[in-house]
């Protein structure tokens, strides 16, 4: 039996409803644990910047050991200042969405960690361009301020084999100790030398072979990013 053309009409529509308010239902009911597993995810990067082996570590138990470790969460301007105490909310932070204010305007977080054995360590996030897309990710430094305790990087489509590898341990590991001032205490940053740095430069590391401007990306988002920071520094370091 042929059916008509508004009878066709219709259905259609009625399908195109069905679908799409089954799609909603189905929407909302996977947010809490979309939202929940991109917080997990955030505070297994935190807690991978200091070093504390997350490997073996379940998911359900993240939340546990990111609170055990990671003791206090600030929110901080662009002269330094203490603008936001309250932990969740220095948490919630987007970087990147903080960047696209205006400076005076932007609230940047500072995690400290204490950790076994008795070490602190000051954590801040890092937001930058690869190649290909964004690339992020956390830096911590020892309480001299100038030391790099250690590094967590990621990126969202960089490419597989070169600058995707800024994400692995043989790129993030040579970063531990380097520091970011010089012996006159002027600021340096980290650089990422491609052909290799030289064993003897504090502040040098080396770049990914063949990725080369993704490695680049990385060392200006550490630029950039610590001097947003350098005020804070400052002050912490005079203290």
């Amino acid at each position: 039996m042929e059916h008509s053309n508004k009878y066709i009409f219709i259905y259609s529509i009625v399908m195109v409803v069905v679908i799409a308010v089954s799609l909603t239902v189905v929407a909302v009911q996977l947010k809490p644990a979309q939202e929940d597993n991109i917080r997990i995810e955030k505070m297994q990067n935190i807690l991978t910047s200091v070093n504390v082996p997350i490997a073996s570590v379940p998911k359900k138990q993240i939340i546990e050991v990111y609170h055990k470790y990671i003791t206090t969460a600030i929110g901080i301007n662009i002269n330094g200042d203490v603008v936001e105490q309250d932990a969740e909310k220095v948490f919630a932070i987007d970087l990147a969405n903080e960047f696209k204010k205006p400076a005076e305007k932007q609230i940047l977080p500072v995690f400290t960690a204490t950790l076994d054995g008795g070490d602190t360590a000051v954590i801040v996030p890092l937001r930058g361009k690869g190649l290909w897309g964004p690339v992020w990710g956390y830096i911590s430094f020892k309480t001299d301020y100038n030391t790099v305790f250690g590094t967590m990087f990621d990126h969202k489509g960089e490419t597989p084999g070169l600058g995707a590898e800024i994400n692995q341990p043989f790129f993030m590991n040579p970063f531990k100790g380097k520091t970011i001032f010089d012996q006159d205490g002027k600021f340096t940053s980290i650089q990422i030398v491609k052909g290799g740095a030289a064993d003897d430069n504090p502040h040098g590391v080396d770049a990914i072979s063949g990725g080369t401007i993704t490695s680049k990306g990385v060392e200006k988002m550490i630029f950039d990013n610590l001097t947003s920071y350098q005020a804070y520094i400052n002050k912490q370091k005079k203290k």
